[in-house]
């Protein structure tokens, strides 16, 4: 099969799979028909925190990973590195502009992780650990997610050095970056005007969940 073929075919799987989103299926469950009609009208794992608290944050968090792992290992196993970037960076576009729900998804971030975590488990980890400190002292989710998006292609730069498709990477990195900090521009000038919404976590740990309420009527 021609390589080009190939290619085609992993940004189809993984646009699709991208389209899978568990924000709105987890919502689903929970009693909430359209997650992105609450909040801050997301599908991300941030807006399920927020609504449901932390038991379905975690469920849509996984979800959103799984969906840029699974695509990059599909997209490695075709058509080696290219494939892997490909798919995982198609699966993030289509949880950001999924065809099924009018093209209106998450920003990617956890979807992100999962592709990176196929190129190189170290980067996503330091991205992990990063994150978690930026919002554990700020409380700002997005402040995490955009200092991530930026110190991704940094990375790449530093642990895929002397890999022979180090500029493929690379430039991929950038993208995968500009692609998220583009889907945090509201995010940006929230937080350049002093008006972004904090977590609450005192609050989210009291959160009940809506099929507990549902079944106490």
């Amino acid at each position: 099969m021609a390589t080009w073929l190939k290619i085609i075919i992993i940004a189809v799987i993984g646009y699709l799979l991208g389209n899978v989103s568990s924000g709105i299926l987890v919502a689903k469950l929970y009693g909430i028909r359209d997650i992105r009609k609450q909040g801050s009208g997301n599908a991300g794992t941030t807006n399920v925190l927020r609504t449901l608290g932390w038991v379905p944050s975690v469920l849509t968090l996984l979800g959103d990973c799984l969906k840029g792992l699974i695509a990059a290992l599909i997209g490695k196993w075709i058509a080696g590195d290219a494939g892997l970037l490909v798919g995982g960076t198609c699966a993030v576009l289509g949880h950001d502009f999924p065809a099924a729900f009018g093209f209106k998804g998450g920003k990617g971030i956890a979807t992100s992780w999962g592709m990176i975590f196929v190129v190189n488990p170290w980067i996503a980890l330091i991205l992990l650990a990063l994150v978690l400190v930026i919002v554990g002292v700020s409380r700002y989710m997005s402040m995490g997610s955009i200092a991530a998006a930026v110190l991704y292609p940094i990375l790449t730069a530093i642990f895929q050095r002397g890999n022979e498709h180090w500029l493929m990477y690379l430039l991929f990195s950038i993208f995968a970056g500009a692609l998220a900090i583009f889907c945090h521009r509201a995010n940006i000038a929230r937080l350049i005007h002093g008006e972004e919404n904090r977590l609450d976590f005192a609050k989210i740990s009291h959160i009940k969940s809506k099929i507990g309420n549902k079944n106490k009527k």
